[in-house]
């Protein structure tokens, strides 16, 4: 729930974020092997801090923990910072564009970024 608000994701988008991306898992408590809560379940669990009024009482004890260590926290985004080796430049000895150089450059290692998911 926490998590789902940090990154502003609807409850199929966290459900899916849960299954493709460690990070949130490890966030989650959740182990690879363990079955990840489908969207009627986040629901579900929502409601249930809705109606117990417990939602408040946890992002107060959350704001606490982080006000302690001198963080606050309204929303987040997590940025997949992969490092990948590519040539200073695509132009040859002449100032020209290097045909083969500007290949190297687009080409050096395939990285599929997780597009922004819909609120809502």
């Amino acid at each position: 729930m926490i998590l789902q608000q940090w990154v502003g994701l609807s409850d199929l988008a966290i459900e899916e974020a849960l299954f493709e991306t460690a990070l949130y898992r490890q966030f989650a408590g959740l182990s690879s092997v363990e079955r990840i809560p489908d969207q009627v379940s986040i629901l579900r669990f929502r409601h249930l801090l809705e109606e117990r009024q417990l939602a408040p009482q946890i992002l107060a004890v959350v704001n606490a923990t982080l006000a302690d260590k001198g963080l606050m926290l309204k929303q987040g985004t997590v940025v997949d910072a992969t490092l990948i080796a590519a040539p200073s430049s695509t132009k040859n000895q002449d100032g020209e564009r290097d045909p083969e150089r500007l290949c190297q450059w687009l080409w050096p290692t395939p990285i599929w970024p997780t597009p922004a998911q819909p609120t809502g």
